[in-house]
């Protein structure tokens, strides 16, 4: 028998796997691969050297197109951490209301990760599954930002407005009978409160389909059982965080072990991983929406209970409210600052992190007691594990690089910057 030649192959950017900019050269031998070397950088969009250009407040949009699936967490590390330079803290009601979006925003995360995971090793259908209750949370994001992704919601000493009074509703159209629309609008009808409840109560059921679809189903085990084993200690060493390091028995969780926001006030469990594969890493995410879930209902029953502001009253750093503007010069001269020229942040450093779906995302800033960072460095929970993919994957077969590759859930806004 003639023995099997090595050869290189290319892997990506356009491989439907390969999810948009990821290259990876491959040293191959038959169908066993012997090497991998990443090649990032293809959606480099210099967000920390545009950040120094913009004053605080215009740099949060650029927060939101980073892990362009967790938007409103990364805004969250970022304001946190000019709220802890400039020594503020924002009203409760703010805390408990970003608390409530990041974890919706943990579960549309998942939702997308478990879709596209699916549909990159062969199940159609979840993928369907999944988009269904995503499409939710993006009338969510909607009701109370305007923007369906990009919400720029956060801000610096609280939320950017309070939870609406109604929410959007479909309208009639020739597509559509009475009936059909009756149904769709039938959540719609109350607050944004009760849309977000609605929710949360039939949102286990639709866990328990997708489980139903792929936790004891043979082709899925076959193909995440036993892939890409990461021992604890190896995650450790490799800078993992998130699912990648709880899947392999480490339970650390930031929202446990650093409180923030209104962590240290709710009742949530953290899911944690025996073997460390692949399969380990999928149960502890699904097991991740259910705990979400759980926390996002805490939430909404304070929310209800305790009506107050959502922004703190310093017009040195808050903007006044547009009817105080119109009719009042000093408001008129905040707004304009505001607006113009932001506001001054103390000299100093800090490092604000918080627990992004993917993992640790972290914000170092740097004032030099200007209206705009000095500098910015972001960390980004994903690079860390893209990095470790030559060690995860030697030895297994080129069709495990697609399982791998899923189960790391990388998205590029935030690995290239």
């Amino acid at each position: 028998m003639r023995d099997i030649q090595g050869y290189t192959m290319n892997f990506g950017p356009q491989h439907p796997a390969a999810h948009g900019v990821l290259r990876l050269v491959l040293e191959m031998e038959g169908e066993v691969i012997r090497a991998i070397d990443p090649h990032i950088g293809l959606l480099h969009r210099a967000t920390e050297k545009l950040a120094e250009q913009r004053i605080f407040n215009q740099s949060i949009g650029y927060m939101d197109r980073l892990d362009y699936v967790s938007m409103m967490v990364n805004e969250h590390a970022y304001v946190m951490a000019i709220e802890k330079l400039l020594g503020i803290t924002p009203p409760p009601r703010a805390l408990w209301i970003r608390t409530m979006y990041d974890e919706l925003t943990r579960i549309t995360n998942h939702l997308m990760w478990l879709g596209a995971h699916g549909l990159d090793i062969g199940a159609m259908t979840v993928f369907l599954y999944c988009f269904r209750e995503r499409e939710d949370i993006m009338d969510m994001y909607e009701a109370v930002s305007g923007a369906r992704m990009h919400a720029s919601y956060y801000r610096p000493g609280g939320v950017y407005r309070d939870l609406p009074d109604r929410m959007p509703q479909y309208q009639p159209s020739k597509f559509r009978s009475k009936k059909e629309l009756d149904k769709l609008n039938e959540a719609r009808s109350g607050t944004l409160l009760d849309f977000i409840e609605d929710f949360i109560d039939r949102f286990p059921k639709a866990v328990d389909e997708y489980e139903t679809l792929l936790t004891d189903n043979r082709i899925w085990k076959q193909r995440t059982v036993g892939i890409g084993v990461v021992s604890p200690e190896r995650a450790l060493n490799l800078g993992f965080s998130g699912p990648m390091l709880r899947g392999s028995g480490i339970a650390w969780d930031l929202r446990k072990k650093q409180p923030y926001a209104m962590y240290d006030q709710v009742d949530f469990d953290i899911p944690v991983g025996t073997n460390g594969d692949c399969y380990d890493r999928y149960l502890v995410r699904v097991e991740e929406m259910r705990q979400s879930a759980r926390i996002v209902k805490q939430c909404v029953q304070w929310l209800r209970a305790n009506p107050g502001p959502v922004m703190l009253d310093d017009h040195k750093i808050t903007p006044p409210r547009r009817v105080e503007m119109k009719g009042d010069m000093e408001s008129l001269i905040h707004h304009f600052k505001l607006a113009t020229e932001g506001y001054i942040v103390p000299e100093g450093e800090v490092y604000a992190a918080v627990e992004q779906p993917k993992g640790e995302f972290g914000i170092y800033l740097v004032s030099d007691g200007a209206n705009k960072p000095y500098r910015i460095k972001i960390r980004a929970s994903g690079f860390a594990h893209l990095a470790a993919i030559d060690e995860i994957c030697r030895g297994h077969m080129l069709a495990d690089l697609v399982s791998v590759i899923g189960t790391l859930d990388i998205v590029f806004g935030e690995i290239d910057r």
